[in-house]
């Protein structure tokens, strides 16, 4: 069965802040292309479709909580998003699922990201849960060194579940295998997830970094960033139970302890200013046990802070390619 790479939202505000929908992937034309990634790689056949894949199009419906107008001043990058420039932020729909080939939902996701990138945009894709990275990290192929920072609770270093190798537990490990992969920061991490004494011990032989919750808490997150490398190139993957639950209570494993938005935005301004942030992801919403919409709303603050700053790093003064 022959599928498109990408299929237009179905829900109202079909697209996140406002933008045009363009599923020609092959002309498109954007500084910054939103993508969703609904499906994973599943455990087992109840998981196939679950809750995540609903949350690509939650954070697109609650765009007039997150933008009440791309022309209003904006607190958190400092005036309009776009600062008045002619940005080109373009939603490029959803890779949809192929029934008949579970498989191909992955190799039709990294097509994807490959031709976004061949345009020269950048893409922020919302999960879907977190084995959508692994997908992502593959098109970067060739563009490396990339330094990987996540924020999560959990390190995502298990070799397998149930014989699944690019499933939700494992992205970190196989972003680890990828030789433009460099260094990697876990930002975040507390309570307990799926990793045994053995993947805590892979993660170290590599030389990732994994940095706590508490120890954002209690040194802050300018220590964080005091340790990542200047100048470099990064992708950012954003797990929501990586924030506490008190401001992202819609995650499957909530855990008390985690991240606040203001750290996470800092740190998205960080790396914004340090060097270039390639692309980003935010994965594990479960929009059904939402409140409030307070993290799909979330999520899309999240967003525009890494767009807002962007543009005021000049990131894209360039037209797009």
């Amino acid at each position: 069965m022959a599928l498109p790479l990408t299929v237009p939202p179905t829900t109202k505000h079909q697209s996140f802040l406002w933008s045009p929908i363009s599923t020609d992937l092959d002309a498109l034309d954007a500084h910054v292309a939103i993508l969703g990634i609904p499906f994973g790689s599943a455990y087992e056949a109840t998981a196939i479709t679950n809750d995540q894949t609903r949350a690509p199009d939650a954070v697109r419906a609650a765009t007039d909580r997150v933008c009440r107008g791309l022309e209003r001043y904006d607190f958190d990058v400092g005036g309009p998003i776009y600062g008045g420039r002619a940005l080109k932020v373009v939603d490029v729909g959803n890779v949809p699922a192929d029934m008949t080939d579970l498989a191909s939902h992955y190799r039709r996701a990294e097509e994807a990201v490959r031709k976004i990138l061949a345009a020269g945009a950048m893409p922020v894709t919302i999960g879907g849960d977190h084995g959508i990275p692994i997908p992502i990290l593959r098109a970067f192929e060739g563009r490396g060194p990339i330094t990987l920072v996540q924020v999560d609770a959990h390190i995502d270093w298990r070799d397998h579940v149930n014989g699944v190798r690019d499933g939700l537990s494992s992205p970190i490990r196989r972003a680890s295998e990828m030789s433009h992969i460099g260094e990697i920061f876990q930002i975040g991490i507390r309570s307990q997830g799926s990793a045994r004494p053995e993947e805590v011990e892979a993660a170290a032989a590599y030389g990732a970094n994994i940095i706590s919750a508490y120890e954002v808490h209690d040194g802050g997150m300018e220590a964080v960033l005091a340790r990542i490398p200047d100048g470099g190139q990064y992708y950012i993957t954003i797990d929501a139970d990586g924030l506490d639950p008190s401001i992202m209570p819609a995650v499957e494993g909530p855990a008390p302890g985690g991240l606040t938005f203001h750290q996470v935005r800092k740190l998205i301004h960080g790396l914004v200013a340090k060097g270039r942030v390639l692309g980003m992801d935010i994965v594990e919403i479960t929009p059904s046990s939402d409140v409030n919409m307070i993290s799909a709303i979330t999520a899309g603050r999240l967003i525009v802070n890494l767009i807002g700053a962007a543009v005021r790093a000049n990131y894209f003064d360039a037209p797009p390619a």
